[in-house]
């Protein structure tokens, strides 16, 4: 489903954010993506939303090669990625509803079937109840689920999470991990970044971890060979 090939991204300055990465992320994968601060997961996640350009490489997401696409092409793409982000992003001056919703109006859906769908995600994730609230009316937690909502309304096959849970308390941040847990158990390809090594070991899932824009090590639970093929890549 994502796939890199030798890919890296050099900012102004000859900054390497990432440097020669090779990753395949399959259909239905949950992935930590780890590493400090610094290390490149938010580039990584940028190039996958199209946000950023490979300097060198090639990605392919859904067999589609998004190094080479037209930038008219990106909208339609995106439709395919939901995002979340750790500082939620949402419009202050708009209900919960309305937050959710807009992410089926920018693709032109209108009507019976924005509100049919805007109150299923927002079932989905618990929220239905406070659907006419205003974000700063609701907790860290809900804000959040506000925010997958918005990433799930237009049921993408892929849903990227930069630090979702880095500004909750411990148990909420459980509660959000599991919630993206049952995504994935439904067939949502999951890709987390996040730097809460405790929360990588709580769950037998894909971990990635990134040094300095480099791979230092692929682990995943069904792939036990993944780590010595990626480590003998870069020897």
């Amino acid at each position: 489903m994502i796939q890199f090939y030798h890919v890296s991204k050099i900012y102004s300055g000859n900054i390497h954010a990432l440097d020669d990465i090779t990753l395949q992320v399959n259909r239905g994968e949950f992935v930590f993506l780890t590493g400090p601060s610094g290390a490149g997961k938010t580039t990584l996640l940028k190039l996958i939303h199209c946000e950023e350009s490979p300097t060198q490489g090639e990605i392919l997401v859904n067999g589609i090669n998004i190094s080479r696409i037209k930038h008219s092409q990106i909208p339609y793409l995106r439709r395919n990625i939901g995002i979340v982000f750790q500082d939620f992003k949402l419009l202050k001056d708009l209900t919960v509803f309305q937050n959710v919703a807009f992410a089926l109006e920018v693709t032109g859906i209108r009507g019976k079937e924005l509100k049919r769908r805007t109150w299923k995600t927002l079932r989905m994730v618990g929220l239905l109840e406070k659907m006419d609230e205003l974000p700063l009316k609701l907790s860290g937690g809900e804000q959040q689920r506000v925010t997958i909502a918005r990433a799930l309304v237009n049921n993408p096959p892929i849903l990227l999470a930069d630090e979702p849970t880095g500004n909750l308390d411990p148990e909420i941040t459980l509660d959000i991990i599991n919630l993206m847990n049952n995504l994935n158990a439904g067939g949502t390809t999951i890709i987390v970044a996040t730097h809460n090594t405790d929360l990588v070991r709580k769950y037998s899932k894909m971990v990635v971890k990134l040094v300095k824009g480099r791979t230092v090590d692929q682990l995943h639970p069904e792939r036990p060979a993944l780590r010595a093929e990626v480590k003998a890549s870069f020897l």
